[in-house]
């Protein structure tokens, strides 16, 4: 037995649900495992030993001694299964936490020290996890904490690469001042001579989902309703179809069923060109605020 501490394999959320789907019902070998899901010996070894870890399969002999071993899924698979396939994210997120020791560390980390940038989260698993069976690396870091932004209970600025936890489904009665706070934090970035009335829709949406704990959903939700109720003091701006504000240094990730009907799996997406504010079928990627007495009223 190895000595090496153990880091978690380089397996993307959509492999782990298409493997433990293809031995629901069947066992299934490495090699049918390679053939199955189109990959190389590798990669499936790397996808079977991860998943077998989280305790997602389980491994068994097979009834002839000089065949490879069998993998079936486990009870726990089945129950994260029947998560992805009720688009039930928040359960399918918890099963992992508790499952696999690498992803359960980086969430209690982030509940610890969030919002952090990958470098200093990657210092603080290091040294918190010294002396355990497991170490952590850049890769592990960048893997793991795919898994939680696909499931949507973490997310990740997109203009500075920090992570932090999602904790709230709607934004607070205070949104109002949140919101023009951090418009004057941007506003002044632009130096003292260079104030901008118009700033960008994705920049304040990061920074405000940061600052809040609440998904991108909501504070879209949210600054529509806030502008819908502000006529006159805020105002939305459309943008060209080149303009930097759509542009960001990270994807956001997404996870979702794929339209396949033989096979559970999960369409996982990367957009690099951040949505702006939709209403009335029409986008806006810049606000202006031109009267500071603004009112919100927050969902009931």
């Amino acid at each position: 037995m190895t000595s090496e501490r153990a880091t978690v394999r380089p397996v993307t959320l959509g492999r782990l649900t298409e493997l433990t789907h293809l031995c629901e019902t069947t066992d299934k070998a490495t090699s049918e495992v390679e053939e199955a899901l189109s990959i190389t010996h590798r990669r499936a070894r790397e996808t079977i030993l991860e998943a077998t870890r989280i305790g997602l399969l389980e491994e068994h002999e097979s009834d002839d001694d000089e065949e490879e071993a069998i993998y079936r899924t486990t009870s726990v698979g089945k129950r994260f299964l029947t998560a992805i396939r009720n688009e039930n994210w928040s359960k399918a997120d918890e099963i992992l936490a508790v499952r696999s020791p690498h992803y359960g560390a980086f969430s209690e980390a982030l509940s610890e020290i969030e919002p952090v940038g990958p470098d200093e989260l990657l210092k603080y698993l290091e040294d918190e996890h010294e002396f355990s069976p497991y170490s952590f690396n850049q890769t592990g870091i960048e893997v793991i904490g795919s898994w939680g932004e696909r499931l949507g209970g973490i997310q990740r600025n997109a203009f500075t690469g920090d992570y932090y936890v999602i904790d709230r489904a709607s934004v607070p009665a205070n949104f109002q001042y949140v919101l023009l706070e951090i418009y004057d934090e941007l506003e002044e970035t632009a130096g003292v001579d260079l104030r901008q009335r118009y700033l960008s829709i994705p920049r304040l949406r990061e920074l405000t989902c940061e600052r809040l704990g609440c998904t991108r959903e909501a504070f879209d939700h949210g600054l529509s309703k806030l502008c819908r109720e502000n006529v006159g003091k805020l105002e939305l701006s459309g943008a060209p179809l080149d303009t930097a504000a759509k542009d960001s240094a990270l994807g956001i990730k997404e996870i979702e069923l794929s339209d396949g009907e033989s096979l559970v799996s999960t369409s996982q997406s990367t957009r690099q060109v951040m949505a702006g504010l939709e209403q009335f079928d029409k986008q806006y990627y810049y606000l202006a605020v031109h009267d500071r007495d603004i009112t919100f009223t927050p969902d009931q």
